[in-house]
């Protein structure tokens, strides 16, 4: 049956490149509400494009953009699989080859791509798994298992809808795990399933102390400078070895397999290139872990900024009344975000001098996301996906954070396999946005891949 279907695909492929580029014509562009008719066209498109296939498909109506939902009923594992047909804005437009919304195939030196917006981010990439669906339904009038599909048009905005439409839907989307299409390849060659995320926990703050900007001639050594204060108090949140101070912030940080880590250094990552591609040459989180490790597996306290006094032209001596900082620490394993939070708060304030305080702006924070790479679904897409690639499938980490992952644990209680077939220079968010012609090809033969080794379990 497999292979009625990889024939389906290629036998259609001129087909499905013509549905691509008809979706991708549609400006829906999800944070500016000059193209909100747009994001509604685009959801109704896909609406029409799955009742087609024999998906009972709807558009629902939100807030701010529609979701589409598709079931398509059926036995074996119930599937949800997410994708987003929203895209980010164009600017700059000079900087484009060719108009962003006017697809067209290009040839490269690594072969031919699509080149539009939305090509790799995501709509080039829902659309491989649609392909996969459509070719079951034309080469064996069946889906191979029950099959939800939920769409989003407000990704590339924030989601500000998405976790009302979890909380309200929760029982429809259910489902045994969730398949997100919204990642990459390791690499042109090799497919890979995304296993970690990172959390995140991030502070704004600033630190009090006189009631005015003050004269450092009249009042220097006298007067305490909050600028002085704030160095200190951050250069104390790492040693010279990298590790963070904060008590108790290594709590649920656990090493990773040695199965893992053998896998991640067979991938032969070249931490100089990686660092040389940004003028840099030596990795500088904790110097126990590998370049790799400390961006997938290690959690981070990074400085993102720093201010006070004055910052303009020339110089004004000064000893400023305030200073201010934005830290954030990226987490793994089962660190928990809110005592990493509390313990960033008790380390400052223990760190006040006299006549200084401080004041903080809540952000909110995140766990990380740890998918268990054992269970038997995760075996089974690795190996079909390996099947249909050069190399072999491998599970790789991720340094950021993919929130609809947390959101389908937290509201749906259930796991997520992240499988996409973008690469690192697909330019997404950036003018000359483009999709390999051979990811698309090929994506939508490994989800075929992939759902026929689901259903057999």
């Amino acid at each position: 049956m497999l292979n009625q279907i990889l024939t389906q695909l290629e036998t259609d492929q001129d087909n499905a490149l013509d549905r691509l580029f008809s979706l991708l014509r549609i400006k829906s562009v999800s944070t500016d509400p000059a193209f909100a008719a747009d994001c509604i066209s685009a959801a109704d498109w896909l609406v029409e494009d799955l009742e087609s296939i024999g998906f009972t498909a709807t558009r629902r109506d939100t807030t701010g953009h529609p979701m589409v939902v598709a079931h398509s009923g059926g036995d074996g594992p119930h599937i949800l699989f997410y994708g987003h047909y929203d895209v980010q804005p164009v600017d700059p437009l000079n900087l484009w080859h060719n108009p962003p919304f006017e697809p067209v195939i290009e040839e490269t030196d690594a072969g031919p791509v699509i080149r539009a917006r939305g090509a790799s981010d995501d709509k080039g990439q829902l659309m491989t798994f649609i392909e996969a669906c459509r070719a079951f339904k034309a080469a064996t009038g069946a889906l191979p298992c029950n099959i939800t599909i939920l769409l989003e048009g407000e990704e590339e905005s924030g989601s500000p809808s998405l976790i009302p439409f979890l909380q309200a839907n929760a029982d429809e989307l259910r489902a045994d795990y969730a398949l997100v299409c919204d990642t990459g390849m390791w690499d042109a060659q090799t497919p890979a399933i995304t296993t970690m995320l990172r959390g995140m926990v991030s502070e704004d703050f600033t630190i009090h102390a006189a009631n005015r900007d003050l004269h450092s001639g009249m009042y220097g050594g006298a007067a305490i400078n909050p600028n002085r204060v704030l160095a200190k108090l951050l250069a104390g949140l790492q040693d010279d070895d990298g590790r963070i101070t904060l008590p108790g912030f290594y709590e649920g940080v656990s090493p990773i397999s040695n199965a893992l880590k053998d896998q991640w250094e067979s991938l032969n990552f070249d931490a100089s290139s990686f660092l040389g591609e940004v003028g840099l040459s030596h990795p500088a989180g904790e110097t126990a872990y590998s370049a790799l490790e400390q961006i997938w597996a290690r959690p981070t306290c990074d400085i993102n900024g720093m201010w006070g006094g004055y910052t303009g032209a020339g110089f004004k001596t000064v000893l400023p009344a305030e200073a201010s900082a934005k830290v954030s620490f990226r987490l793994v394993g089962a660190q928990d975000h809110e005592a990493i939070q509390a313990a960033l708060r008790s380390y400052l304030e223990a760190g006040l001098p006299e006549d200084c305080s401080i004041s903080y702006r809540v952000k909110d924070g995140a766990g990380a996301t740890n998918m268990p790479v054992d269970a038997p679904y995760f075996t089974a897409a690795q190996k079909a996906l390996s099947d249909e690639w050069e190399k072999d499938a491998v599970f790789i980490g991720c340094g950021g954070s993919i929130p609809i992952v947390g959101h389908f644990q937290e509201y749906l209680q259930m796991n997520s396999m992240l499988i996409g077939f973008g690469l690192e220079d697909d330019q997404i968010h950036s003018p000359n946005e483009k999709y390999s012609l051979k990811s698309f090809r090929k994506g939508a033969r490994s989800w075929a891949r992939v759902l026929h080794a689901l259903s057999n379990i």
